[in-house]
């Protein structure tokens, strides 16, 4: 047990709250599981208050087994550390709704497991989140219908730089100090906070002089400008992908006065400087999505809701202003150029074992793993534990941003780990495309193992009563396998899983058949159509393809094929064919010929260059075909390495570009003979 847990930090004090008698808890197994101390109460947010006082201004590091109450405790602990009286860090973590209300027939052993296992996930070490600056200095623009909104834009424009944009001129306007006005149709809206880009058509600006009905400036289309803050007015509809993602982007088409005083507060709120964070990072050099104004991979470019993502000639642009952070993309990323940073994948793989084998150690059965986003999942949870059933005693919520980061490699782990199912609770936000691929995926990589694939499955539900239907009833048992190092990228890791489902010896050649797009496998060249020209070679992004020095050869190291397919898009005569599959064997991490040639040695010089084939294919086209080549003796030159080539073109007494005989060059010698 102790072996288990040491990864716990240390001199830490649990505080455990009933919930007014409704839970029980085991104190003496939470003090087994690492805790020095372990305080019971009833109502922790309530009459035992000074409970949770003694604990931050007492002891070192203290744990609330409440996030309910998160903020009452977070107002104590800001009163307390202001009165200098502060002592402790504080941490909050769920234990009631995942793992304290459940089922009347589940074991209580299989709960305390449960609850020891969100503990020691809860006291891992998180890695730090990288962020970005973003200022925001006040500048907004409001688009409307007409002229109803104006004195809106008068009240907001005394705090903030307002421009107002309508659809419908007014016919009279008094023009006002405290925005600016213009007319035009909206084409469309990119950026984030800070930094958006809006385009008009049929623009023009208020001109503010003379009397009379109001003037404006000559319409013109494409009108573009730059904004820190958007209110939408028009929009029926977001104007950007991902909205909820979109920070400063704010939408309420037809608003009443009480929603138009929530926008403008929420406006002045977005003025300063804020922290992005930096969801995932972006290595180009292993990109695969272009090259040489070839097109490959665009994997990433296709699962992003955010549209944050776009091709920048021989890569890819990832705006930081419009990623939501939602994973998709290094989730599906096949090289690894792209990785999700926000925790990184390796954190992903560590709390993953640190749920499974505290759970595994305390109780009879492995766990089942349910990825829950930490909106609409944990929010589900919530209500099916207070007003229903609630998780079963073995099935680990396994909380993150967004699901859509959960990929193939994530689930084969959760198995490997040593959990009966690796289940994704679906997110009405949730791109079901990306987490489709990826369970379809681990289920191809599952289907030659004796593992069942419905131990890998997506939960569409949105009520309590489905979701409780498709975790209760029956449980798959534990299966046994080869004990699998959880080391490396995904790659390494989903290829460490599948070659121990296949209790795989390291000799016999395995394959798995995939399908087009997976991004497993090797390719296939035709050798009656390849020329070796080795274009192909030259674009791999990967290193999978590569030639030798000393003959015309195509090598395949299968292990690094990610099937971007740039070889079969680059390939000038077609003779490329991808074959997705997942192979196992030494052989896979060798260079294995694909097609090869001997060179054609020069006729002068005797070195080899270019292919035998190729150069005798030239000279039967030529020969006697070609003015150039019947009746001279110049199909000689084609066989020829380039500076004997060169050299017989210009000295040769039947050379075609041979010229005539220079004069000898005078020297000083000449001149002083003369």
């Amino acid at each position: 047990m102790k072996k288990i847990v040491s990864h716990m930090k240390t001199d830490k004090t649990l505080v455990l709250c009933s919930c007014d008698h409704s839970i029980k808890y085991n104190s003496e197994a939470f003090k087994a599981g690492g805790f020095d101390d372990v305080i019971t109460t009833d109502q922790l947010c309530g009459q035992d208050m000074d409970v949770a006082v003694a604990a931050l201004t007492q002891r070192d590091q203290v744990v609330f087994a409440c996030e309910q109450q998160a903020r009452t405790f977070e107002q104590l602990t800001e009163e307390l550390h202001a009165e200098n009286a502060l002592q402790a860090s504080l941490d909050l973590i769920d234990l009631r709704d995942r793992a304290g209300w459940t089922g009347p027939d589940e074991k209580i052993k299989q709960v305390e497991a449960k609850q020891l296992a969100l503990l020691a996930d809860a006291t891992l070490d998180r890695p730090g989140t990288k962020v970005r600056e973003v200022a925001s200095n006040g500048t907004c623009l409001i688009i409307a219908n007409d002229a109803s909104v104006l004195s809106f834009a008068e009240t907001l424009g005394e705090e903030l730089a307002v421009t107002c944009v309508l659809e419908q001129a007014p016919e009279t306007i008094q023009p006002s100090a405290h925005y600016d006005l213009a007319v035009g149709h909206i084409q469309s809206i990119s950026g984030g906070l800070g930094a958006f880009e809006v385009v008009f058509n049929q623009f023009s600006t208020l001109v503010a002089t003379g009397r009379g009905a109001s003037q404006f400036t000559t319409p013109r289309d494409a009108a573009s400008s730059t904004c820190d803050i958007v209110i939408d007015l028009v929009s029926d509809e977001s104007l950007l992908a991902a909205e909820a993602t979109r920070n400063g982007y704010l939408r309420e088409p037809a608003p009443d006065a009480i929603r138009l005083s929530t926008l403008g507060a929420q406006a002045k709120a977005l003025v300063g400087t804020f922290e992005k964070p930096l969801y995932v990072k972006y290595e180009g050099s292993m990109c695969a999505h272009s090259r040489s104004r070839k097109t490959g991979c665009t994997r990433c470019i296709d699962t992003c809701g955010a549209k944050a993502i776009r091709s920048n000639g021989d890569g890819i642009y990832i705006d930081p202003d419009m990623c939501g952070g939602c994973g998709g993309c290094a989730s599906v990323c096949p090289t690894g150029a792209i990785v999700y940073d926000d925790p990184p994948f390796e954190f992903l793989v560590e709390r993953l074992k640190t749920l499974i084998q505290t759970f595994m150690a305390h109780a009879e059965i492995p766990p089942r793993v349910l990825f829950i986003d930490r909106t609409f999942g944990r929010q589900l949870i919530s209500d099916a534990a207070r007003f229903s059933q609630g998780l079963p005693a073995d099935v680990i919520p396994y909380e993150v941003d967004n699901v859509e980061l959960i990929g193939h490699a994530e689930l084969l782990a959760t198995l490997a780990a040593g959990g009966s199912e690796a289940l994704i609770l679906k997110s009405p936000r949730t791109a079901k495309t990306a987490i489709t691929n990826q369970s379809g995926l681990t289920h191809r990589l599952l289907s030659p193992t004796r593992v069942d694939r419905a131990r890998v499955r997506i939960l569409d539900v949105s009520d309590i009563e489905a979701l409780e239907s498709a975790l209760y009833g029956t449980r798959m048992p534990a299966f046994k396998h080869d004990e699998v190092a959880l080391l490396g990228g995904r790659r390494e890791v989903a290829k460490r899983v599948i070659a121990a489902f296949l209790e795989h010896d390291g000799e016999q050649a395995i394959s798995v058949a995939l399908e087009a797009g997976d991004p497993y496998g090797a390719i296939e060249v035709d050798s009656d159509k390849c020329t070796l020209c080795l274009a192909c070679v030259s674009q791999c992004p990967t290193g999978a393809l590569n030639d030798r020095s000393d003959r015309p050869e195509i090598n395949l190291v299968e292990n690094a094929c990610v099937q971007c397919g740039l070889c079969a898009n680059t390939c000038p005569e077609q003779a490329i064919t991808l074959k997705p599959q997942l192979s196992f064997g030494k052989q896979t991490l060798e260079q294995v010929s694909l097609h090869g040639e001997d060179p054609f040695e020069c006729i002068e010089c005797g070195r080899p260059f270019g292919v035998k084939s190729t150069i005798e294919r030239i000279i039967e086209k030529l020969d006697g075909n070609h003015w150039m080549y019947t009746n001279s003796d110049n199909t000689k030159l084609v066989k020829m390495c380039d500076d004997c080539r060169i050299n017989a073109q210009y000295h040769d007494k039947n050379a075609p570009l041979r010229g005539p005989d220079r004069p000898r060059v005078r020297t000083t010698d000449d001149y002083l003979d003369s």
